[in-house]
């Protein structure tokens, strides 16, 4: 049975992952939302469930391997690699960009997915694609658990998304919750940090 995107969102819900306050995301932008994708990367049915919605969207793709940044995108890598009977890999960051470690590698020609948890600004992605370039293989297309960004970031490629929202992003300068002198969180670090606002 098929996941609707209000089940997606509920899903994320009832996981304790959709988190309101202030934040820090990993593009650099504030935001009153943030998505915690490892409240449900930690159930592995759910994995499996979102998973092989992706897997779906790319079937008919001929979907050779599937490479995903680190961190969450390996668990969504791997496991959209297993559904579709293909192997995964991972695009590590080393300084300003991603490479392939680890032995890894790719064959000119080889039809690729790039997968990935929450799409904001399309950052880690686009490090992913311009990785990719070198190589010179075919990249069938991206797919996201979440795009927050409501369909409006253009990676110059097929995207697909299991949830779809707009969620207010605002750059730091022009932030309303530092206006106000909120509590700014950094989530994506190694444990919740609140630190005052600049």
């Amino acid at each position: 049975m098929s996941l609707s995107p209000d089940d997606i969102l509920n899903l994320f819900r009832d996981c304790g992952a959709v988190l309101q306050g202030h934040f820090r995301l990993s593009s650099g932008k504030h935001s009153d939302t943030y998505f915690e994708k490892f409240q449900v990367l930690q159930h592995p049915h759910y994995v499996q469930q979102l998973c092989g919605e992706l897997a779906k969207r790319f079937r008919r793709d001929s979907v050779e391997v599937v490479v995903g940044p680190t961190t969450g995108g390996v668990i969504i890598a791997y496991e959209v690699a297993r559904q579709l009977g293909t192997r995964a890999v991972y695009a590590e960051r080393e300084g300003d960009r991603r490479v392939l470690r680890r032995g890894f590698t790719l064959h000119e020609g080889e039809r690729v997915l790039v997968v990935d948890d929450i799409l904001t600004t399309g950052g880690s992605v686009r490090e992913v694609l311009e990785m990719l370039e070198p190589y010179r293989v075919q990249v069938v297309g991206v797919g996201v658990l979440v795009d927050r960004a409501g369909g409006l970031v253009d990676l110059g490629v097929r995207t697909e998304a299991l949830l779809q929202l707009l969620v207010q992003a605002w750059e730091p300068q022009a932030c309303p919750l530092c206006l106000r002198n909120e509590p700014i969180t950094e989530p994506g670090s190694r444990f919740l940090q609140t630190k005052p606002t600049p």
